[in-house]
């Protein structure tokens, strides 16, 4: 997704998601307390304590990371000369923590854990703020996905009692009325292949650990096409 912005004590805080990974712009928390923010940034990579957690945060998410550059930069972080930029720490290390863009947008931006363990050393004040604002704004996220998952549930049963009805007057004889299941599956996959291309059966064994069904994962437009073919 794109850039966004959350307001964290009177500033503009950039975020956006890549590859699954929530950053967050070091730049602008920096300029929040200096009209350098790359040497603040500096300053901060140059700690030793900064490299080490760094590295560890690696380790545990990143699975092609390069420790060789890794254990090199731990040991030179502890000599008082030791200096490193970010776009020096992660092109040799191959690191996806924390990244430098360049651009009208560009800047330093860091994987939310990384993005807090600057802001503690810089001024835990601010984190605590970050975190509650991050927090807020999660909370509102989440209540967005819930409601869209409701409407997608209401839209996907509102006809389909419509359709039952239908074959059950229709479609199926009097003498089988007790045993229509298979009737009412039979028909509703003639929908599902021509909308989704798939079987519910079928779409069930290639995602063994989905909770819901075909309908609960389509999208808004989808379900709307299903309501209308179903009537």
């Amino acid at each position: 997704m794109g850039k966004q912005t959350i307001r964290v004590q009177n500033i503009d805080v950039r975020y956006f998601d890549q590859n699954g990974i929530e950053y967050i712009s070091l730049t602008d928390i920096a300029k929040k307390y200096s009209d350098e923010p790359d040497q603040v940034i500096r300053n901060w990579m140059k700690n030793f304590n900064t490299i080490k957690y760094l590295y560890q945060w690696e380790v545990l998410y990143n699975e092609n990371i390069k420790p060789v550059h890794m254990d090199r930069f731990l040991s030179e972080a502890t000599g008082n000369s030791f200096t490193i930029s970010v776009s020096k720490w992660y092109q040799l290390t191959n690191a996806i923590g924390i990244i430098s863009k360049r651009g009208r947008n560009g800047g330093t931006y860091a994987h939310k854990d990384i993005a807090l363990n600057f802001c503690y050393w810089l001024n835990p004040v601010f984190q605590l703020f970050l975190i509650k604002e991050f927090q807020r704004l999660k909370k509102e996220e989440t209540k967005k996905l819930d409601l869209q998952w409701t409407v997608r549930r209401e839209i996907a049963k509102s006809n389909y009692r419509i359709l039952t009805e239908t074959i059950k007057n229709n479609l199926i004889p009097e003498r089988i009325k007790d045993n229509h299941g298979n009737t009412y599956a039979n028909e509703a996959d003639i929908l599902n292949i021509a909308l989704f291309g798939i079987t519910a059966k079928d779409w069930r064994s290639q995602n063994p650990n989905a909770k819901g069904n075909m309908r609960d994962f389509a999208t808004i437009e989808q379900l709307l096409v299903l309501a209308n073919l179903e009537t």
